[in-house]
């Protein structure tokens, strides 16, 4: 069984192991001393921060993470998808890590991404749509995006989180049922 509850400064160092696993460091891109982790991830988790991180288990086990918030909260993130789609503020976006190697690849992101995005109707009333622009090179993060069963709905330029790749995103989308 998936659940999760939020992430906790308790919680650093099993994130901080994940942030340093090749796969997930390829596209999260973040500073890995525990002070970098404290900083990036404590406002939230003391919920100083309007996001969520939610630590995600399977069967009680810790498994991953998945950062969630409303577009409205981050209006500088709202602006520059613009260019590429029209989102209303009310949407919320998702990202996600499936922290230990061993279970990527077997079907756990989808599982997790559709999970909490049926959460979120109940969770966000006002949401209209979970809206989700993913680095078009990491085909596996778009391939679980599809499979949870959101829609490409666009594609265009957008600011990359890891320097080293380029401009291009697609952008998922899933409407309140």
């Amino acid at each position: 069984m998936i659940t999760w509850r939020r992430l906790a400064e308790t919680d650093f160092p099993l994130l901080r192991r994940w942030l340093l696993e090749p796969h997930v460091a390829r596209w999260w891109n973040h500073e890995t001393t525990p002070e970098a982790v404290a900083r990036d991830f404590g406002p939230t988790a003391r919920g100083e921060e309007p996001a969520e991180d939610l630590l995600v288990s399977l069967d009680g086990t810790p498994v991953g993470l998945v950062q969630r918030c409303r577009y409205a909260d981050y209006p500088e993130y709202l602006a520059e998808l613009a260019a590429v789609l029209e989102v209303d503020a009310e949407s919320v976006s998702v990202d996600y890590l499936i922290g230990d190697p061993a279970l990527v690849g077997r079907g756990l992101g989808p599982r997790v991404i559709a999970a909490v995005v049926a959460a979120t109707w109940a969770d966000y009333p006002d949401a209209p749509a979970v809206v989700v622009p993913v680095s078009a090179a990491n085909r596996a993060s778009w391939r679980a995006l599809e499979k949870a069963g959101l829609t490409r709905v666009a594609e265009g330029e957008l600011e990359p989180d890891n320097p080293v790749d380029d401009r291009d995103h697609v952008v998922y989308r899933v409407d309140r049922p």
